[in-house]
């Protein structure tokens, strides 16, 4: 490895004068895509048998979590008994459930009518581990249109138009409203300090240093902790409840701690699980926290939710591949946005560092693998150099520490100083770009039943460009919970019974099928105790 940092070291000046190289034509960016990235692997997929998006194709361990047998029996449930009775109900402590909540209050339901239920604790989430920032139009030479052109553009054109509208033009309301709460943006003189990310074609990314999904969350927590929202934590979701006329009314919840359910009757609900990261789609390491295991997917999908854009998955181009102990874990676009390049082996840049995602991904894909310009590590995995120094030496000493903080302190705690060295990073599974289907509004095909954040498709399309996920769990975490409180107040909600006759249902359906299967789902929480897992932490390449 020392002699290939040296290689790196020897051509930095060279780099530093020319810049980096041109991004791909769109016919390139095509070639590598079906070429490399792991989404184009079609022996990795498969299509739904049963449900209401049967026949389209997800990968492999998502078809296998959502046609699954269910996690209790329904008759071992009663549903006489209910624990709680609440106007709205949130599922998920993270961040598009909190803002979920504070704005069905805003919208007139009290407090004490609402209840944010979540599997970890209130904040465990995906959300406070975003890094780099939160796109928003608010400069005179961007605009909405200007975003909504590069949303649409990231996403292979594949996106649902109106959402992405929504998310666009609600951007700089976003900004103004985390202000109020308190966020701390970086600022010059008074003015955002923005900058790009990759696929964009402005300077539109807000940040608060490298820490930016913290920064944001935790004043929405104490927002709504002050509003006096109450929190049900460790008891994840194991089923949605229907009221027998095809409504959301509620949910069946499991208690980790004492193995107890809970009956939650509920007027209108809001699904805000997040992602599928933890369950390593073609083994890929991860980004994601712990609890990020499908289970909004399945519960909805069980209600009669349907699907989109399942197909596609997001690899962050830089997850760390050495050391092994943080393996998988993410180096922020960031890095690269301030000037830090992807370089081979051999020293050699070989692509624009701010390619869209999917496009970055696949291009340190082709040169791991097919160039076999990658650097491998004792244990097996290979990688190519982030050429960090170069941060320093274009924007002066300090820079790097200063404004990359969390980023420096991750590699700096295993011996390595990213000022000093380029750090080795290679695809790690970041995103789940699809998701149950919603409005603008957040309602999903399930009346009653809204969706924002992670947990819903539709936004991003087949790829999802930087900072626009702190957004989307804003703007769509925000939009649902105020549907979510119209509709608990309308008419519409008059629950009858409740009923978990969907998902026996849906279990007979597993049986007409033909499907034979040993896998209970939810999920809940990933199992690291198998062979295969093993594997994947010791290194795919074993």
């Amino acid at each position: 490895m020392r002699e290939s940092i040296a290689r790196v070291e020897a051509t930095r000046p060279a780099r530093l004068q020319a810049g980096p190289p041109p991004a791909m034509t769109p016919a390139e960016r095509e070639k590598v895509l079906a070429e490399f990235h792991p989404d184009y692997k079609a022996e990795k997929k498969r299509a739904l048998s049963i449900g209401v998006s049967a026949g389209n194709v997800v990968p492999s361990e998502v078809a296998d979590m959502l046609e699954a047998h269910l996690l209790v029996d329904p008759a071992k449930i009663d549903l006489s008994s209910v624990d709680y009775d609440v106007d709205v109900l949130i599922i998920g402590g993270g961040g598009a459930g909190t803002v979920a909540a504070i704005f069905a209050h805003q919208e007139g339901i009290p407090a004490e009518n609402i209840l944010i239920v979540t599997k970890l604790r209130h904040g465990d989430c995906n959300s406070t581990m975003a890094q780099g920032g939160i796109q928003a139009a608010d400069r005179p030479e961007d605009s909405p249109a200007i975003h909504y052109i590069d949303v649409m553009g990231g996403g292979h054109y594949a996106n649902k138009p109106e959402l992405v509208q929504a998310m666009v033009d609600d951007a700089p309301e976003i900004i103004r409203w985390h202000e109020e709460l308190g966020v701390m943006y970086d600022k010059e003189n008074g003015e955002y300090m923005e900058a790009h990310g990759g696929g964009t074609s402005r300077k539109r990314m807000h940040s608060c240093k490298d820490y930016t999904g913290k920064a944001i969350f935790n004043p929405i927590r104490d927002e709504a902790r002050n509003l006096g929202i109450p929190t049900l934590e460790f008891s994840p979701v194991i089923e949605l409840l229907l009221d027998g006329e095809g409504k959301a009314a509620g949910a069946i919840t499991y208690n980790l701690e004492t193995g107890e359910y809970r009956v939650i009757r509920a007027k209108a609900t809001v699904l805000a699980t997040g992602g599928f990261g933890r369950m390593h789609i073609q083994k890929f390491p991860t980004t994601n926290h712990y609890g990020a295991t499908a289970d909004g997917l399945v519960i909805a999908y069980r209600a009669g939710a349907n699907l989109l854009d399942m197909d596609s998955v997001q690899y962050h181009p830089t997850g760390v591949a050495y050391p092994s102990a943080i393996l998988g874990q993410l180096a922020t676009e960031k890095l690269r946005s301030q000037g830090a390049m992807p370089i081979n082996a051999d020293g050699e840049v070989f692509v624009y560092p701010l390619e869209p995602r999917d496009v970055e991904a696949a291009a340190i894909i082709r040169e791991c693998w097919s160039r076999e310009k990658g650097v491998e590590t004792v244990s097996g995995v290979r990688g190519v150099w982030l050429d960090t120094p170069m941060i320093d030496e274009i924007h002066g000493e300090g820079t790097l520490k200063d404004w990359l903080a969390a980023m420096w302190t991750m590699w700096h705690r295993h011996g390595i100083d990213i000022t000093k060295d380029p750090a080795l990073v290679y695809p790690t599974l970041h995103y789940q770009n699809g998701g149950v289907e919603i409005e603008a509004d957040g309602e999903t095909s399930v009346p009653g039943l809204f969706a924002g954040g992670e947990v819903e498709g539709g936004v991003h399309g087949k790829n999802r460009l930087m900072g626009n996920s702190l957004l989307g769990y804003n703007v769509f975490g925000r939009r649902a919970g105020i549907a979510a409180a119209k509709w608990a107040k309308s008419k519409k909600n008059k629950i009858k019974t409740l009923s978990l006759q969907h998902a026996v249902d849906f279990e007979q359906q597993l049986i007409d099928a033909g499907i034979e299967t040993d896998i209970q789902s939810p999920m809940l929480l990933p199992d690291y105790r198998s062979k295969s897992v093993l594997e994947r932490s010791l290194g795919r390449f074993l």
